[in-house]
């Protein structure tokens, strides 16, 4: 079909009623062999306007059911693991929305202190400038998108090591090399853009959401509250505090989804017994519980009896936190370490391990080494069993599985939890992608507004919002809110089919 655009103006009866014309004659066309005719409202394009999901990723969404008791549910299917349209779904509906963490406070406790991080495309500096004020910038040289630093350690300034380019600590362009006779350049509006940032315990957080940040220290209880909810009380009161001493850090690259290594932990000590003997012998298994909280599951275990030789490295009891979407926080005996799961690629992520310390041990070396000699057997045993499960992910056998109803409580949760950010319409639908439809694009110059929208949705029946909706031959109610949308704002629209 030829590609027929028109501007609505204020006065739209002549063109609502030639549309309405065209509108009728392709529901009874014999051209149209019956086809519907899909209807996009598409908001005008803005710094915040997030990534639509396309009919594919939908209906990979769909195939995941939370609503089904634990009991009789079946798990998400395999593409959430091996489908690369998935992962990019997931940057921006997880893990470019809300607070993440990225490291801890003691890399940036001193003036000057700065650490590097990537997540997906996005890449950032945390630093505390000259004046004690915790910082965060995406770390792009505002002249030709160099990355203006590296690593971690101390810096004055950021210099970027293509052209020089100058930054201060707080973000602004100090110097910008051999710009004579530059024209329309305001030296205060090309500083480092930045990123909410925020501490709470031990941890450093920032925020990747796409939308300025007017303050980049926030409230710590209103970061508390956005990331921990409720569990930050019973976080804060078992030993999850910046009394421990950070000890070391250990990476791994591990050939699996980041889901994959989340389900592992998840699993309420289900593959203990079976795929960690030493540390099973350590944990009195039987009393593992769990307990879910809005983005927080919290597995608790007591410890099982020491070493003949009396070394304990797990005491009395031990403590798993699991903060969504990829954070773990292990507190046991004089030990906590975290687990930082970061992405790669659908079938690649990096795992970040840092180890806390109680400064009472910091010297006995013989315990430190010997503790994290068994930590290293665990983390080699879950890679072994992670990097399994992705290749059975990728059979053409496997597409679903089931929950054990009395230990993978955490691991469902995990499961909604995503559903339901991946499942949020808040963006535009994807059109286009199933062929043979003719399509009706609604671009308003001023955008839509969202509850009338949602009037207009409540109308047909439709339980979920969209901005998308399809008008079916001999569908009345459909025309009249696609006339409505017409009057009521200005558009642009067109014609087209879905090829």
């Amino acid at each position: 079909m030829a590609i027929v655009v028109a501007k609505i103006g204020a006065v739209l009866s002549n063109k609502a009623l030639a549309l309405e014309r065209f509108l009728s004659s392709s529901s009874s066309s014999s051209s149209t062999g019956g086809r519907g005719l899909r209807v996009a409202c598409i908001s005008s394009p803005s710094p915040s306007t997030e990534t639509g999901i396309s009919r594919a990723q939908q209906r990979m969404v769909e195939a995941f059911n939370p609503e089904i008791p634990l009991a009789e549910a079946i798990t998400p299917p395999s593409s959430w693991y091996t489908d690369p349209s998935f992962l990019a779904l997931e940057f921006d509906r997880v893990f470019f929305r809300g607070w993440q963490a990225v490291g801890y406070t003691e890399q940036i406790e001193r003036p000057h202190d700065f650490f590097t991080g990537r997540l997906g495309n996005v890449e950032f500096i945390v630093c505390q400038d000259t004046n004690g004020t915790l910082r965060a910038f995406h770390n792009v040289c505002r002249h030709h998108a160099s990355l203006v630093a590296s690593g971690s350690g101390q810096k004055s300034c950021f210099v970027c090591p293509y052209h020089g380019w100058t930054y201060g600590l707080d973000g602004t362009l100090l110097k910008a090399t051999r710009i004579t006779g530059i024209k329309n350049f305001k030296k205060d509006e090309f500083g480092l853009v930045p990123l909410a940032v925020a501490t709470w315990g031990p941890f450093v957080l920032i925020r990747h959401d796409r939308h300025p940040v007017p303050h980049q220290n926030c409230c710590i209880k209103t970061v508390e509250n956005e990331w921990l909810g409720s569990a930050s009380n019973i976080l804060s009161t078992n030993g999850i505090d910046s009394s421990l001493k950070h000890l070391c850090r250990r990476e791994y690259t591990i050939q699996c989804n980041w889901k994959v290594f989340c389900d592992n932990y998840l699993d309420g000590g289900y593959h203990v017994p079976y795929a960690h003997g030493d540390l099973a012998s350590g944990l009195n298994l039987d009393s593992y519980s769990t307990l879910i909280f809005e983005k927080v599951s919290i597995q608790r275990c007591e410890g099982g009896p020491t070493d003949k030789d009396g070394f304990d490295r797990l005491g009395s009891k031990a403590l798993y936190a699991f903060v969504y979407p990829n954070f773990m926080i292990n507190r046991y005996g004089p030990w906590m370490d975290t687990n930082l799961v970061v992405p790669v690629t659908t079938t690649k992520c990096h795992v970040i391990f840092d180890y806390f310390l109680d400064v009472s041990l910091l010297d006995d070396k013989v315990f430190i080494e010997r503790s994290l000699e068994e930590s290293e057997r665990v983390q080699i045993e879950d890679i072994i069993l992670c990097e399994g499960v992705q290749r059975g992910l990728e059979s053409p056998a496997y597409c679903s599985g089931r929950y054990a109803p009395t230990v993978e409580m955490a691991m469902h949760h995990f499961h909604c939890r995503l559903h339901e950010c991946l499942g949020r319409n808040d963006g535009p639908t994807t059109m286009g992608d199933e062929k043979g439809e003719e399509i009706v694009y609604l671009r308003p110059e001023t955008g839509v507004a969202d509850a009338w929208s949602r009037a207009l949705y409540s109308r047909r029946g439709l339980s979920s919002f969209s901005r998308s909706f399809v008008c079916c031959p001999g569908d009345p109610i459909g025309y009249c809110i696609l006339f409505r949308l017409l009057r009521q704002k200005k558009f642009f629209f067109r014609l087209g089919t879905g090829a």
